[in-house]
């Protein structure tokens, strides 16, 4: 095995030596990071259609993300590393009040394989930014993609600024038993509480992005086709192997046939617009790996046993881990692609009579990384945003919050996540606020609050506790 210890220990000895970089020099590593990656995008798109059949615009969509972020932080970069004033208290009277935002030290990136590069870098362009020295433990289940990132950052970084570590869980557990200043985590609630546990041996802090039950609640007054086309997109976009794709559809019960109809009739328009069939649009990708596919054949197979009708797809090939998008009505809370969160191209499609009954639904699993409300009436979508909580919430569209705009912080709640990233966001996360308070000499420098105590500081006090 790799000798982690020993490149941690390099990382960690370096940390001083980032903590003065300044601004220009931060943004500097930053772009030659993204004009690396971008160099070698072709080598990527590649390694993403071995992986899982992916068309190269999928890889594009990360590319443009990582630029997009990282091209944010380089602008506003100096901005963040000033001091802060903060105006003063009664308390901090006469005095000078300012927040530091100084480098936690090592950060950890355990990054998952659904979507390599942007998982894997944006992390790194915010903890970059804020100084800190950083690790990348790219997925297994993303080989190709994961010897290309390791390649890309070793012909930029020094070992002892950026290190990567590939391999599999053996690596990641020895990674976790180093004292990291941050972890990063991105993948499912299992690992996530392994890495909560392994952060709480050195009370390192975390930034955990886990994904979840994602609803789409469609109203009565929701634009049908438009809703339908999509949820459809978003749930089968990368072969449903996304954080943010909607998980299932909530549909009043006087437009759910409708809803029904047009995710079917979208679907076909999107994926097998000449007839030939699903398993030849080059825009399905394929189930990660066998363990995986597996795993979606027991939630269909589940939920047929169960009674859910299949109104369209429903076909699985194992040989090249393929699934058609497929459309459930008849779906029960009890069948498991209800409790589990699907990740592959299904869509179970569920009625409600009121509202408060799609929030009861709702509310009856873990907090959702993502929210997707479809409607026109604003008493709706006023309702369905007061009585749910999610990480983030996209009214009458579905996956264009997640890395588009670095001014839109990202993360989950409880079971879906905590902390957040993006932007400024991605900076502080990765930073230490550090609160500092200087007492000028001279006239202002008043020691009547020190023993022992006058009648005037005691009157003061009194008069600050007065309602």
């Amino acid at each position: 095995m790799q000798n982690i210890e020993a490149g941690f220990a390099a990382l960690r000895d370096n940390t001083p030596v980032l903590a003065e970089r300044t601004p220009r020099e931060r943004a500097d590593r930053i772009r030659a990071m993204v004009a690396a990656v971008l160099a070698s995008k072709k080598r990527f798109y590649e390694a993403a259609y071995t992986e899982l059949k992916a068309c190269d615009l999928d890889v594009a969509a990360q590319l443009v993300m990582l630029k997009g972020e990282a091209d944010y932080a380089t602008k506003h970069l100096k901005s963040w590393m000033r001091p802060r004033r903060v105006r003063n208290s009664a308390a901090t009277f006469g005095k000078k009040c300012y927040i530091l935002h100084e480098p936690k030290g090592v950060v950890l990136n355990l990054a998952t394989w659904n979507a390599p590069i942007c998982i894997g870098l944006v992390p790194a362009v915010a903890a970059i930014a804020a100084g800190n020295a950083f690790v990348l433990k790219p997925s297994e289940l993303a080989p190709h993609s994961s010897a290309l990132l390791a390649e890309v950052i070793r012909s930029v970084f020094a070992a002892n600024e950026f290190a990567v570590f590939e391999g599999g869980p053996d690596v990641a557990q020895a990674l976790l038993a180093q004292p990291f200043n941050h972890i990063c985590y991105v993948g499912g609630q299992r690992v996530g509480r392994l890495v909560m546990k392994a952060a709480a041996e050195h009370f390192a802090g975390i930034t955990l992005e886990m994904g979840g039950k994602n609803p789409a609640i469609v109203d009565s007054s929701a634009v049908i086709d438009n809703a339908a086309r999509k949820i459809a997109w978003g749930r089968v976009a990368n072969a449903g192997q996304i954080c943010v794709a909607p998980d299932y559809v909530l549909a009043h019960e006087s437009v759910f046939e409708s809803v029904v109809a047009e995710l079917v009739r979208s679907i076909g328009s999107m994926y097998n617009p000449a007839g030939q069939g699903f398993e030849h649009s080059p825009e399905l990708l394929r189930i990660v790996n066998d363990q995986h596919f597996a795993r979606v054949e027991r939630l269909l197979a589940d939920a047929r046993a169960k009674g859910a009708h299949i109104v369209c797809g429903g076909e699985t090939r194992a040989p090249d881990r393929y699934v058609a998008p497929t459309v459930l009505t008849q779906v029960t809370e009890d069948m498991l692609l209800m409790q589990e969160e699907i990740f592959a191209p299904i869509v179970p499609v569920l009625p409600f009579r009121e509202r408060s009954e799609a929030i009861a639904i709702v509310q009856r699993r873990t907090k959702p990384l993502a929210l997707y409300i479809y409607a026109r009436d604003r008493a709706a979508i006023g309702y369905f945003l007061k009585h749910t909580s999610a990480g983030s919430t996209v009214v009458n569209h579905n996956l264009i919050q997640s890395g588009t705009n670095p001014r839109l912080p990202f993360g989950g709640v409880n079971h879906s996540g905590s902390g957040r990233l993006g932007g400024e966001r991605g900076f502080v996360e990765f930073s230490n606020a550090r609160s500092v308070v200087e007492q000028p000499l001279g006239l202002l420098d008043l020691t009547f609050n020190l023993p022992p105590y006058s009648r005037t500081y005691r009157r003061m006090i009194e008069s600050a506790l007065k309602p």
